[in-house]
């Protein structure tokens, strides 16, 4: 790119790599997006190596009131009036050229889409990419007894069998686009495939989900080849799993609810045919749209 949007510090000896892409903000529920690619970077030794300067792509002054605006503002913390930490957006690109991987963390722009897809694909040409996997989740009518359902969108129709192959379920998805499937449409015209991966976690919890995080762990490894061994993040999926299981047994009506969520899932029912516990879920400030 001619300006100064995509910034490579280092230029590491890749052939054909994968890139894993994740994104705060939008279908980030359970930390699924950023947990997993953070969960790579770390498993694997993933070293930075460039940047998508933050300029121009978001807001970070929205008129209105302090509720409002304060969710846009970057988060700052001083001690003894010395500025301690300072959250400005960052988007760094990550490398291990041992398993011929680069990864991607940042913040979904809210501005500017097209030129930041053309950041992430003038970098994937320069290194020959030519598969980006993204990795996502939505809130659902899935319970936390359960490994989450993913669903899987694509840029071209050969993909469908590999999204078969490993039992993805073909997104029916209508209403408000992300970044991604702006990247998605982008990507295409250039060759490059993208498969969207998106985790249907729980409604109902809030916070990080590992047991989400682990399955995406493991299809993303799965579909790359890289043979992880993630024992820890699976035993933390465990121990949240019987966390959570306690909690709910404590709540007769919530209790109800899971377990009709959990033979729904079994019956492979999805959110058209359960008007009944959304409304449910709605009553309680819990909204799946």
């Amino acid at each position: 790119m001619t300006d100064k949007t995509l910034n490579i510090y280092h230029e590491p000896t890749v052939h054909h790599p994968s890139l894993v892409i994740g994104f705060e903000g939008w279908m980030d529920g359970g930390d699924v997006s950023t947990g997993a690619v953070d969960y790579l970077r770390i498993k694997l030794g993933a070293l930075p190596f460039a940047t998508i300067e933050p300029d121009g792509f978001y807001i970070l002054n929205m008129p209105g009131p302090m509720e409002l605006a304060s969710l846009f503002r970057p988060h700052v913390r001083y001690e003894d009036g010395l500025i301690k930490q300072y959250d400005y957006p960052t988007n760094r690109f990550f490398v291990q050229s041992d398993y011929n991987l680069m990864l991607f963390s940042g913040k979904e722009p809210n501005l500017d889409w097209d030129r930041f897809s053309k950041a992430i694909l003038s970098l994937s040409k320069r290194f020959g990419i030519q598969r980006i996997l993204y990795v996502g989740s939505v809130a659902g009518l899935a319970p936390h007894s359960r490994d989450p359902r993913i669903m899987c969108t694509l840029s071209d129709p050969e993909l469908k069998s590999l999204a078969d192959k490993m039992g993805f379920h073909a997104s029916q998805y209508e209403g408000p686009g992300s970044f991604v499937t702006h990247l998605t449409h982008r990507a295409a015209e250039e060759q490059i495939d993208v498969i969207g991966l998106v985790a249907e976690i729980p409604a109902y919890l809030q916070g990080y989900n590992p047991k989400c995080i682990e399955t995406m762990v493991r299809c993303v490894s799965s579909i790359l080849g890289l043979h992880l061994i993630c024992d820890d993040l699976r035993a933390l999926g465990e121990e949240y799993e019987k966390r959570v299981s306690e909690l709910v047994s404590q709540q007769p009506d919530l209790a109800q609810r899971v377990e009709q969520l959990e033979e729904s899932y079994d019956n492979e029912v999805f959110n058209t045919d359960l008007e009944d516990l959304k409304s449910w879920l709605h009553s309680r400030g819990i909204r799946l749209d």
